[in-house]
């Protein structure tokens, strides 16, 4: 006979300053994911605006701020625009492999490259390799690393210039965090295309949505989500479509 399930508990954070809204404080709502029922808990907790980090789920509780709002793509419905399409046909010759949630060397040196030039001094600038290795292996539901390589000389593999640590849900996939390299001209738009690639393989297998995190209206760094339409973000009645533009009132009821 299986133990019951039990139903998780939650604690909140102390409030501390927002990194994408300046002279706003942020607080976080979070319980830890562990056990047989981990997978089951997370997809529940994802479908109401929570996201994974390694063993908790978390989602923003904020006094004095809605800010942060839940979105996802439609999947079955996206259909790229013209310079989308042209990013497909840009990097239609990357090869594209899932792979277990196990650090390498060669993904943390991306992942430096990627933060030092986008991302200077933020939260995730001073991650050294236990810290990294810890975000990819640490997870407790069905996770992968999506690699995306350009072509390799005969057994040797190509360079690798994206990655993605992705979750597969119930309903869909959750983007966890994805990096690429941020100085190639030759390479330009790949977190986009990273995204598109993610949007057909949840289409693929027949899951709806892919979860991109939080959408921040009024910071500059997170328009780029909107891009993917059409998109839902969740309010207070639940998942609703949107465009950018959209008045925020009439989406939270």
């Amino acid at each position: 006979m299986s133990a019951p399930f039990r139903f998780p508990r939650f604690f909140v954070t102390s409030p501390s300053p927002c990194p994408y809204l300046p002279g706003r404080s942020e607080r976080k709502v979070f319980t830890e994911l562990s056990g047989p029922h981990a997978s089951e808990l997370n997809d529940a907790l994802g479908r109401i605006g929570f996201r994974r980090s390694q063993s908790v789920a978390y989602r923003p509780s904020c006094v004095d701020c809605s800010a942060c709002v839940s979105v996802r793509v439609i999947t079955g419905e996206f259909q790229p625009n013209a310079t989308q399409r042209r990013l497909l046909k840009r990097h239609e010759d990357l090869e594209i492999s899932s792979c277990k949630p196990w650090s390498t060397d060669e993904q943390f040196a991306l992942l430096q490259r990627y933060l030092t030039a986008r991302h200077p001094g933020g939260g995730m600038s001073g991650m050294d390799e236990m810290d990294y290795a810890d975000m990819i292996e640490q997870t407790p539901v069905n996770s992968a690393v999506i690699e995306y390589r350009e072509p390799g000389v005969g057994d040797a593999p190509g360079r690798l210039v994206g990655a993605c640590l992705m979750d597969q849900q119930a309903d869909g996939l959750s983007m966890i965090y994805s990096f690429f390299e941020p100085h190639d001209p030759s390479r330009p738009g790949l977190g986009n295309f990273i995204i598109m690639e993610h949007i057909a393989r949840a289409r693929r297998n027949g899951l709806p949505y892919v979860y991109l995190g939080y959408w921040v209206e009024g910071s500059a760094r997170m328009q780029y989500k909107v891009r993917f339409q059409p998109m839902e973000r969740l309010g207070p009645g639940g998942w609703l479509r949107f465009q950018p533009g959209d008045r925020t009132t009439d989406l939270l009821g």
